[in-house]
């Protein structure tokens, strides 16, 4: 294998000299070698060096370190006489500040001295290219120099670097620069009775998507995610395996209601009677089918249906993933209860909902979501306390004024900015309470390997909490594992965690301790969040979808849950997760109101041609028809000129399914001429459904001026003939 152009001639010559002189069996690694330059760039790392155990996670007073791994050869050439060593720094680190440099420092720049006292700790005779070998060894406390910097020899509290080296040979002469290395971090605390409250906090948030007829969208991926190897069943195998540790869970209810519909078949949004239906009256509609009932309903096959024979083999595939995912959300569901019974739950606002945006666009449905969500999570009734916790750790201020007392409001230190090292765990702004989690804490260990390996984050997780036991005022320790984790093991992680000066707690213990006043203008919240927002377009699209549901269900007689099931699918268009695709979320919920307004319409009113009032008033009747197959509930109104004036009924109307009903109406016009007239039906409430008909009303009433003047001719006719009889008759008795 090629080595850097770099390499000194001098090393060089030592290595080839070294070689000629001991047979290849042999491990040789010259003693107190360090891990120095030549440097080799981790992308050309020929073998992988992985940490899967660590036992203890800190540093004991006596006895010894042992850890267990994996070597993976990456390379294209076979390796041999693969010699493995640990190394650990000869100084600790004391601060988070230096830990979160640490984290990012490159994978080949020198960080402590090679353990080779005695050395190798063990050899791997042969790895072919891609051929992966478990290695397992102890390393004795003695062999550890854990020396305080001033050199006096004594141990120096804080958190080291440990890992392990690999040395091996292929084409190319052997050399001191590690062909594979793995490292992390290792605390030193000296013996104390103190502690350091440590929450640790698992999140279940997930984006939750709708298909037009309101089944749960991506049934592929939900399968994956809920299955044996899916992150969403790794979290919760993780979280069951704490055991009677406590932990906290920060839960989106949307999460758990989707894979209960999957347990139930992903049924489609239904229409169909939810609620025992009254005894049939009389005057509820006529039986007879209207014209309409012979049009297929929404959703009904037409002629231009795929036949039988040509759906079945889609059904039967559609069929089996609906049976796959329902296994999978069966199990996940039960792990879940078991790893949630007994722990706090944290339930967020349902569907995640992006408090930011709504805290600036629509505040009001904060509280839909609130409410939404309760104080018990179904489908097992455990009890839960309300949160908001944004997936970034950022929260604007103007977020607290949503939120009462009862709820815990979860941040990152990034808050604070640059004071990110020093924030408080409990700070109090604007009469509200911040439980503040640390951003350094989540972020895993260092590389080359996965940052967020188990063990990574274990050991990240000691490590700061063996800082703060060691700071004054032993700040309480916060730590929100990242949205997505998916822990391939859960394998001495808690098990790691029980050191004796790290004491598990929850989430609201800690919110009760003594906080810091923190100034509402300290909280820092940047342009690029306030960016990501969604804005009051995607609320306005979710309101719309919730309202249509809630028309639906007004006007289905016996069904009381549609507009539930609705309203729900509109807040999951509002969750942090629509932030990415917020044009997605907005189509998902104009799609689902179209399938509600098509149920809508399907109940229409038709009025007649046109209606003549010869004497200024009369009666006309207008038709309702109902082409759903669910009886329905509607009330008429009538929108006129001011000079005419329509009375209709003010009751509810109910038809039943397929049937029609006739409803009269009176008319009455203080003036002539032709007046339009719109009938709309509405929902039991009021809010219109869709369907509306307009009529022409002609009015050939007669004036009163007219009849006045009539009158007024005929009055004087007759005084016309009585003066004439009067003047003859006295005429002639003069005569």
């Amino acid at each position: 294998m090629l080595r850097p152009v770099s390499l000194l001639p001098a090393l060089v010559a030592a290595a080839l000299v070294g070689l000629l002189l001991v047979p290849l069996s042999t491990p040789i690694t010259p003693a107190g070698a360090a891990e120095s330059a030549p440097k080799r760039t981790a992308e050309v790392a020929p073998l992988e060096v992985t940490i899967e155990n660590l036992t203890p996670s800190a540093l004991p007073r006596r006895g010894e370190v042992r850890v267990s791994g994996t070597v993976t050869n990456v390379d294209e050439q076979a390796w041999t006489t693969i010699n493995l060593y640990s190394f650990v720094a000869d100084a600790p680190m004391t601060t988070s500040a230096e830990l979160a440099d640490a984290a990012v420092t490159g994978s080949e720049e020198f960080v402590g001295e090679r353990v080779t006292d005695p050395g190798p700790y063990e050899t791997i005779d042969h790895l072919d290219p891609g051929e992966t070998e478990a290695f397992s060894f102890s390393v004795p406390r003695r062999r550890i120099a854990a020396e305080s910097p001033d050199g006096v020899g004594a141990d120096a509290a804080g958190v080291y670097w440990f890992g392990v080296h690999a040395l091996g040979q292929a084409d190319e002469p052997r050399d001191d620069v590690a062909d594979g290395r793995a490292r992390t971090f290792l605390p030193l605390v000296p013996p104390t009775s103190r502690t350091v409250d440590t929450a640790l906090v698992l999140p279940i948030r997930r984006s939750v998507q709708h298909e037009t007829d309101g089944r749960v969208a991506n049934l592929a991926r939900w399968t994956r995610a809920l299955g044996g190897n899916g992150q969403l069943r790794r979290m919760a195998d993780f979280g069951a395996a704490a055991g009677d540790q406590p932990i906290s869970w920060l839960v989106d209810p949307a999460v758990v209601d989707a894979a209960v519909r999957l347990t139930e078949g992903n049924p489609p949004r239904s229409i169909e009677a939810t609620i025992e239906p009254e005894q049939p009256d009389d005057e509820s509609g006529s039986p007879e089918p209207s014209e309409d009932a012979t049009e297929p309903e929404p959703g009904e096959d037409t002629d231009e249906s795929p036949s039988a024979d040509e759906d079945a083999g889609t059904t039967d595939a559609q069929d089996a993933a609906v049976t796959e995912a329902a296994t999978a959300a069966t199990d996940w569901l039960g792990r879940m209860q078991t790893a949630l019974s007994g722990n706090e739950i944290l339930s967020l606002p349902y569907g995640d909902l992006d408090v930011a945006g709504a805290a600036s666009h629509d505040p009001p449905t904060y509280d839909v979501a609130r409410e939404r969500s309760g104080t018990e999570l179904a489908p097992w009734g455990l009890t839960t306390t309300p949160a908001i916790a944004s997936p970034s750790g950022f929260l604007p201020t103007t977020a607290l004024d949503l939120v009462d007392d009862e709820t815990q409001v979860l941040v990152s230190d990034r808050v604070f900015g640059d004071r990110a090292d020093h924030a408080p765990t409990v700070a109090h702004t604007d009469g509200r309470t911040m439980v503040v989690s640390s951003t350094g804490a989540a972020s895993g260990g260092p590389g080359p390997g996965d940052t967020l390996a188990p063990l990574s984050v274990r050991q990240r997780i000691v490590s700061e909490a063996a800082l703060r036991l060691l700071s004054p005022g032993r700040r309480p320790l916060v730590v929100v594992l990242p949205q997505g984790w998916a822990p391939e093991t859960s394998s001495g992680f808690f098990d790691g965690l029980d050191t004796g000066w790290l004491r598990l707690t929850t989430v609201d213990a800690i919110s009760q301790r003594p906080g810091r006043e923190v100034d509402g203008e300290r909280i820092v919240y940047p342009d690029s969040q306030r960016d990501a927002e969604l804005d009051s377009v995607d609320f306005a699209a979710a309101t719309g979808l919730s309202e249509a549901g809630a028309t639906l269900q007004n006007l289905l007689t016996l069904n009381d849950r549609v507009g539930g099931a609705v309203q729900d699918e509109a807040l999951t268009d509002v969750s942090y997760a629509s932030r990415r695709f917020p044009l997605r979320s907005r189509a998902s919920a104009a799609r689902s109101r179209g399938w509600i307004e098509q149920h809508l319409t399907a109940v229409r009113v038709e009025a007649p041609k046109a209606v003549i009032l010869s004497s200024g008033s009369g009666r006309f009747s207008a038709t309702v028809s109902n082409a759903l197959e669910e009886p329905v509930t509607v009330r008429l109104d009538a929108l006129t000129d001011p000079a005419l004036e329509v009375s209709v009924p003010d009751e509810d109307v109910e038809i039943g399914p397929g049937a029609r009903t006739t409803i009269l109406l009176n008319a009455t016009s203080s003036a002539v001429g032709v007046r339009n007239v719109t009938l709309l039906l509405t929902d039991v409430e009021g809010a219109p459904i869709g369907s509306a008909d307009s009529l022409p009303i002609r009015s050939n009433r007669v004036s009163n001026v007219i009849w006045l003047i009539l009158g007024t001719g005929v009055a004087l006719l007759f005084a016309t003939i009585f003066v004439r009889l009067f003047r003859r008759i006295r005429a002639a008795a003069r005569s």
